[in-house]
């Protein structure tokens, strides 16, 4: 069985995954209150499905970007998991799980999540042949930016997709494809299909070096002087 943890927005997940399938999760509305929330949120998961930690053979985390603190939060749990269980530790992009549910359309799928002062974060994945694939890594840009690399029919998804559909409709015109977001039980069961794939695959990630993928340092103001 695995676990699976996502603190990357104010909106946290906790799925455990049993042969790929969703075997139960709890999601919540933490703003930004992740590290008092998470733990006690894990352990009555576990006991309301009746399971201890010892029965995880597997953690799977969504690494960013998103959230600062609720990133640090999510990964740090996990590696302590990880360390303290002997169990691999798997790292997946929030762009990545926000994309993986529209694989099968066979077209370019760009994922957009709010990186602030007027800016995305975003990356292109796509699935030809059978084979899913990551075109372009994480970056920050922003819609207009996009323009002249949007060339054909694209799925725009993510959070962030429904406060700027507009937006893109005006920019891409009929090139912006924009399904609805998924409903937690969906976004549980990418985990499940996407942690399921890196197992089988043996592409595990190295808790020592596996950091939360912030793409931009977060702004810290400095303490005025008196």
């Amino acid at each position: 069985m695995q676990l699976a943890i996502d603190t990357a927005t104010d909106t946290a997940s906790l799925v455990l995954i049993q042969n790929g399938e969703v075997l139960a999760e709890s999601t919540w509305r933490c703003e930004q209150s992740h590290t008092t929330q998470l733990l006690p949120h894990l352990v009555d998961l576990m006991e309301q499905n009746k399971l201890s930690l010892q029965a995880i053979s597997g953690v799977i985390v969504v690494k960013g970007p998103g959230s600062y603190n609720g990133l640090r939060v999510g990964i740090s749990t996990a590696k302590g998991l990880a360390f303290s269980l002997g169990i691999p530790i798997i790292g997946i992009s929030s762009l990545e799980l926000a994309a993986y549910q529209h694989a099968d359309t066979g077209l370019p799928i760009r994922p957009i999540l709010n990186a602030g002062r007027g800016e995305i974060a975003t990356a292109l994945y796509q699935k030809k042949d059978n084979k899913w694939s990551q075109l372009t890594p994480e970056h920050i840009t922003t819609v207009d930016q996009l323009l002249p690399q949007i060339t054909t029919k694209t799925v725009f998804c993510g959070e962030f997709v429904s406060s700027i559909a507009t937006e893109l409709r005006n920019q891409f015109k009929e090139k912006a494809i924009i399904p609805p977001p998924p409903t937690p039980a969906q976004r549980a069961s990418l985990f499940a299909k996407l942690g399921r794939m890196r197992l089988e695959a043996g592409s595990y990630d190295d808790p020592v070096t596996l950091q939360p993928l912030y793409l931009r340092r977060p702004q810290i103001t400095k303490p005025k002087h008196r």
